[in-house]
Protein backbone atom coordinates (compact mmCIF):
# COMPACT_ATOMS: atom_id res chain seq x y z
CA UNK A 1 0.00 0.00 0.00
CA UNK A 2 1.31 3.35 -1.06
CA UNK A 3 1.05 6.70 0.85
CA UNK A 4 -1.34 9.37 0.16
CA UNK A 5 0.08 13.16 0.62
CA UNK A 6 -3.33 14.48 1.66
CA UNK A 7 -3.47 18.89 0.85
CA UNK A 8 -4.59 20.93 3.38
CA UNK A 9 -5.45 24.09 2.26
CA UNK A 10 -4.07 27.26 2.92
CA UNK A 11 -1.63 25.04 5.30
CA UNK A 12 0.25 23.33 2.29
CA UNK A 13 0.49 26.34 0.63
CA UNK A 14 1.81 28.20 3.95
CA UNK A 15 4.48 25.53 4.25
CA UNK A 16 5.30 25.82 0.74
CA UNK A 17 6.18 29.40 1.53
CA UNK A 18 8.00 28.40 4.76
CA UNK A 19 10.46 26.63 2.03
CA UNK A 20 9.85 23.41 4.22
CA UNK A 21 10.39 20.09 2.66
CA UNK A 22 7.46 18.32 4.30
CA UNK A 23 3.35 17.44 3.85
CA UNK A 24 1.25 18.78 6.13
CA UNK A 25 -0.90 15.47 5.77
CA UNK A 26 0.00 11.85 4.95
CA UNK A 27 -2.61 8.90 5.32
CA UNK A 28 -1.08 5.10 4.78
CA UNK A 29 -4.09 2.98 4.90
CA UNK A 30 -6.43 3.75 7.95
CA UNK A 31 -3.65 5.73 9.62
CA UNK A 32 -3.57 9.73 9.61
CA UNK A 33 -0.28 11.74 10.54
CA UNK A 34 0.01 15.34 10.80
CA UNK A 35 2.72 17.19 10.77
CA UNK A 36 3.71 20.04 13.44
CA UNK A 37 2.69 23.20 12.25
CA UNK A 38 3.27 26.16 13.75
CA UNK A 39 0.40 28.71 15.04
CA UNK A 40 0.17 30.48 11.51
CA UNK A 41 -1.95 32.92 10.82
CA UNK A 42 -5.29 32.02 9.24
CA UNK A 43 -5.28 35.20 6.94
CA UNK A 44 -1.57 35.53 6.05
CA UNK A 45 0.26 32.19 6.99
CA UNK A 46 2.36 33.94 9.37
CA UNK A 47 3.62 32.76 12.77
CA UNK A 48 1.87 34.27 15.18
CA UNK A 49 3.05 36.11 17.87
CA UNK A 50 0.55 35.48 20.45
CA UNK A 51 0.17 34.23 24.24
CA UNK A 52 0.60 30.67 24.57
CA UNK A 53 -3.03 29.99 25.07
CA UNK A 54 -3.89 31.41 22.00
CA UNK A 55 -1.11 29.95 20.61
CA UNK A 56 -2.27 26.44 21.27
CA UNK A 57 -5.98 27.34 20.02
CA UNK A 58 -4.46 27.75 16.53
CA UNK A 59 -2.37 24.84 16.23
CA UNK A 60 -5.57 22.65 17.41
CA UNK A 61 -7.87 24.29 15.28
CA UNK A 62 -5.14 23.51 12.40
CA UNK A 63 -4.83 20.12 13.57
CA UNK A 64 -8.53 19.80 13.76
CA UNK A 65 -8.30 20.92 10.35
CA UNK A 66 -5.77 18.54 9.11
CA UNK A 67 -7.81 15.88 10.65
CA UNK A 68 -11.17 16.72 8.97
CA UNK A 69 -9.84 16.97 5.40
CA UNK A 70 -8.24 13.93 6.10
CA UNK A 71 -11.57 11.96 6.79
CA UNK A 72 -10.61 11.85 10.25
CA UNK A 73 -11.14 13.82 13.48
CA UNK A 74 -9.86 14.85 17.10
CA UNK A 75 -12.26 12.13 18.43
CA UNK A 76 -9.62 9.82 16.47
CA UNK A 77 -6.09 10.86 17.62
CA UNK A 78 -4.07 8.18 18.99
CA UNK A 79 -1.08 10.26 19.79
CA UNK A 80 0.44 13.27 19.89
CA UNK A 81 3.71 15.20 20.24
CA UNK A 82 3.21 18.38 21.87
CA UNK A 83 6.73 20.81 21.09
CA UNK A 84 7.39 23.61 23.74
CA UNK A 85 9.82 26.24 24.54
CA UNK A 86 9.18 26.62 27.72
CA UNK A 87 8.20 23.95 30.77
CA UNK A 88 6.24 27.07 32.24
CA UNK A 89 3.81 26.91 29.75
CA UNK A 90 3.05 23.32 30.49
CA UNK A 91 -0.26 23.89 32.53
CA UNK A 92 -1.29 26.57 30.27
CA UNK A 93 -0.90 24.52 27.28
CA UNK A 94 -2.99 21.78 28.91
CA UNK A 95 -6.21 23.57 30.14
CA UNK A 96 -6.35 24.55 26.35
CA UNK A 97 -5.83 20.95 24.82
CA UNK A 98 -7.92 19.46 27.76
CA UNK A 99 -10.90 21.60 25.53
CA UNK A 100 -9.91 20.18 22.42
CA UNK A 101 -10.02 16.18 24.26
CA UNK A 102 -12.35 16.49 26.89
CA UNK A 103 -13.03 12.66 27.05
CA UNK A 104 -10.18 9.98 26.58
CA UNK A 105 -7.73 11.92 25.41
CA UNK A 106 -4.74 10.09 23.47
CA UNK A 107 -1.50 9.37 24.46
CA UNK A 108 0.69 12.58 24.72
CA UNK A 109 4.44 13.48 25.15
CA UNK A 110 5.68 17.09 26.04
CA UNK A 111 8.94 18.05 24.96
CA UNK A 112 11.17 21.28 25.76
CA UNK A 113 12.55 22.76 22.64
CA UNK A 114 14.97 25.59 22.93
CA UNK A 115 13.64 27.78 19.76
CA UNK A 116 12.06 27.78 16.35
CA UNK A 117 12.61 29.89 13.38
CA UNK A 118 9.76 31.79 14.26
CA UNK A 119 8.31 34.84 17.44
CA UNK A 120 6.03 31.53 18.27
CA UNK A 121 6.22 28.72 21.52
CA UNK A 122 4.36 25.38 20.05
CA UNK A 123 3.90 23.20 17.46
CA UNK A 124 1.80 19.59 17.63
CA UNK A 125 1.85 16.75 15.72
CA UNK A 126 -0.38 13.52 15.80
CA UNK A 127 -1.36 10.18 14.34
CA UNK A 128 -4.57 9.17 14.43
CA UNK A 129 -7.48 6.49 12.65
CA UNK A 130 -9.50 7.08 10.40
Amino acid sequence: MKKEVIRVEPLSTYLEYLKAPASVVTRHGDTVYVSGLPPLDPATGRPVDAPIERQTEIVLDQLKLCLETAGSSLDNVLKCNVYCTSVEKFTAVNAIYARYFPKDPPARIFVCVPAWFGPFDIEIDCIAAC
